[in-house]
Order: C-alpha cells, then structure tokens, then sequence
C-alpha cells in the first residue's frame, strides 16, 4: 500500500517533463521529469516488492525533486511548480514516516 504515493509521483514527473519539453522545447525538463519518475518507478516496485531500499529511493526522489521545484515555486509562483513542489514534499514526508516506523 505504501507504494501507491511513489506510483502517482512516478506518473506525474514524467507527464511533467513530456510537458515540459512539449512547451518549451527545453531538453533539461524532459530528461530531469524521466529520470525522477524512472527512481520514483524503482522506488514503487521495490516496495510493492518488498525488497530493501524502497523507501529510501523514494525519499531522494522526493528530496531531488523537492531541491528542484520549491525554490522555483517561491519564484515564479505559477501552478505547476507549486504543485510538484507541494507532491514531492508530502511525498518526502511520508517515505520519512515510513523509514522510522521500520528502523
């Protein structure tokens, strides 16, 4: 069940970065969005699977992506990187919750 957070993120950093590279033509967003959503992938299926170091790949997803589009949602204030911001925070935050219940 707690693998259902990584797959929403999973697909919204990548639809992210497809947009992204569809507006703007910009190489960086699609390969940054792909990428994030490809560890995000991982991370899902490493915990659907019950393998080691799920969580924690969720949490440096969360953490790249948190480092990336906060500072970009403070500046710009437009809706897309104050919701991926906001997403990968909370997301963040319960893989954080998650790695202390089972340490």
């Amino acid at each position: 069940m707690s693998e259902h957070p990584s797959y929403f993120m999973t697909a919204l950093c990548t639809a992210g970065g497809i947009a992204g590279y569809t507006r703007t033509r910009s190489l960086p967003s699609l390969v940054a969005g792909v990428g994030v959503g490809a560890l995000y992938g991982v991370a899902a299926y490493t915990i659907k699977e019950n393998k080691k170091y799920g969580h924690e790949t969720a949490l440096a997803a969360s953490l790249i992506m948190a480092t990336s589009m906060v500072p970009k949602a403070l500046k710009t204030s437009k809706p897309f990187p104050v919701t991926m911001a906001i997403c990968s925070v909370a997301t963040g935050v319960y893989y954080t919750k998650k790695i202390i219940e089972y340490w």
